[in-house]
């Protein structure tokens, strides 16, 4: 155990010093691959070339080129500046190479389209000091970098980044004192869905035990649907989808792109389908190499079975995009209806979802078609495809409201992030106030009890789900076991396959 304000650590690529900050050693902004940038530009990540002397590691790495959130959202001042995206931080309780403490490393959300670990609200310090264990956290490439389908690129370079940084953790985690075969990914949203994508990749095998999958977004993309949107995409700068042509544009001037399509996406609806009516074009590609299939048909067939999975959703996903689209309360009978013939299972989802909810007004059919085909069939499949694979599984319904704003949100998307960290500022704030109740702080203890005794154990607490009882811990102010309580929803959805999104029109 090191002594020093300041330790040290060697890593295969050179030396780091990080900062000891209230009993942990902290570490930030280790490059983890080469800037993606100039010749490396829209290519699979590459070794960081190594340093001489002594790296200090004191401050985050710039955030991946992106669209902001919002117009009201500023990022956070002083980061640095420079191409060096692709690195990781690292909370330990120390850096005792003996120690072989298990490392949780976490992937976040944003749509696919942005998101950054020099988020106030992904500070890893609560987990690991409550947990006695190491938190990595990781940059990874986003938008039309990361996702968008570029002729003379592979696709997917954002879960591809995700694997170099899991490849890191593995080279280099026992120096900070953790065990490279006791690795858990877990993820929130896009964060999730790019978890269920490294359970299905072959080139992730093997670089971690566990896996927590947080709302798991359904969006895959076939390749005929992520190359019509990438031409979109470019088209919108009168450019081809290439990496001739698109290298010519600044990194941090191409989220415009992305941004003025998702402003227009509505008027693709003919051609893309549902995804024209969420809020970003980007997604996995199941492109038949670096993700051969969709995650559903991979775990289904048994190629995670060795890994210990979580995965769970919030009982009210979809209230957070009808707040933030100004619709709350706005709901008729004609939108309404819209959803539930574009998001409900085919042959007939609005008939089915009328029949199943009878007396359910618009906006509730509106929110909930939305929530399912989103975000909670989508997670109730994943662990139901591990089951079916010969794997292992723990279902949890988040039902606790959030009680900003009145309550109005319900367990919404995004509550669980502040909750899994015990960290309130951003959107958590938005979400549980600025201060937290002491219900929120005792509901988030044991989030992070759960998360750290799974990631530690593989057992976080309550029974592992099964095809006959379907067990499912729902996670409120009164924590419960009981079965899967969204019954009717999982009937409408029980024989629907989860497969690559098409392209509906040529």
């Amino acid at each position: 155990m090191s002594s020093s304000e300041f330790p040290e650590v060697r890593t295969a690529a050179g030396a780091v010093r990080g900062r000891r900050e209230g009993g942990l050693e902290v570490f930030r902004g280790i490059p983890f691959a080469q800037p993606p940038v100039g010749a490396a530009r829209f290519a699979a990540p590459r070794p960081v070339d190594r340093w001489d002397g002594v790296r200090e590691a004191f401050a985050f790495g710039p955030p991946p080129p992106q669209e902001p959130m919002g117009p009201e959202v500023e990022l956070p001042a002083g980061l640095p500046a420079g191409d060096d995206w692709l690195t990781v931080n690292v909370w330990t309780p120390e850096t005792d190479p003996d120690a072989r403490r298990p490392v949780m490393v976490w992937i976040y959300g944003g749509a696919y389209k942005f998101g950054s670990a020099d988020d106030p609200a992904y500070d890893g310090s609560r987990l690991s000091r409550d947990g006695d264990l190491i938190v990595v956290t990781l940059n990874y490439r986003v938008g039309i970098e990361g996702f968008a389908l570029i002729d003379g690129a592979p696709a997917n370079r954002g879960l591809l980044d995700q694997v170099a940084a899991l490849e890191w953790v593995r080279e280099n985690i026992s120096a900070f004192g953790g065990d490279p075969d006791q690795v858990t990914v877990f993820g929130e949203s896009a964060g999730a869905g790019s978890v269920a994508a490294l359970m299905a990749m072959p080139r992730a095998r093997g670089l971690f035990r566990r896996a927590i999958a947080q709302s798991v977004p359904g969006t895959f993309f076939s390749a005929a649907l992520a190359g019509d949107i990438a031409e979109a995409l470019a088209g919108g700068l009168g450019l081809r989808p290439t990496v001739a042509d698109l290298s010519g544009v600044d990194p941090r001037k191409l989220p415009e792109a992305g941004a003025a399509l998702t402003a227009g996406m509505r008027g693709y609806v003919d051609r893309w389908g549902p995804v024209a009516l969420t809020p970003t074009p980007f997604s996995p590609v199941v492109d038949g190499d670096v993700l051969p299939t969709t995650p559903w048909q991979a775990l289904t067939s048994g190629a995670a079975r060795d890994v210990e999975l979580i995965a769970g959703h919030n009982r009210d996903e979809y209230r957070l995009f009808l707040m933030l689209g100004g619709l709350l309360g706005r709901v008729d009978e004609a939108l309404a209806s819209m959803a539930l013939g574009l998001f409900g299972p085919a042959p007939d989802g609005e008939q089915t979802y009328r029949a199943a909810f009878p007396d359910a007004p618009s906006e509730y059919l509106f929110e909930l078609v939305q929530s399912d085909w989103l975000f909670r069939m989508p997670s109730l499949h994943l662990a139901e495809a591990q089951v079916a694979g010969g794997g292992r599984a723990h279902v949890y319904e988040l039902t606790w409201a959030a009680p900003a704003n009145g309550g109005v949100l319900g367990a919404c998307h995004g509550l669980d992030v502040p909750l899994t960290f015990g960290v309130y500022g951003g959107l958590g704030a938005m979400l549980t106030g600025p201060v937290p109740s002491p219900e929120t702080e005792a509901l988030s203890a044991r989030f992070r009890s759960a998360w750290t005794a799974f990631a530690a154990t593989g057992d976080p607490g309550w029974p592992a789900y099964d095809a006959e009882r379907r067990l499912v811990q729902l996670l409120d102010a009164e924590p419960t076991v009981t079965r899967y309580p969204e019954e009717a929803a999982r009937r409408i959805w029980e024989h629907h396959v989860f497969a690559p999104l098409p392209l509906t029109a040529a």
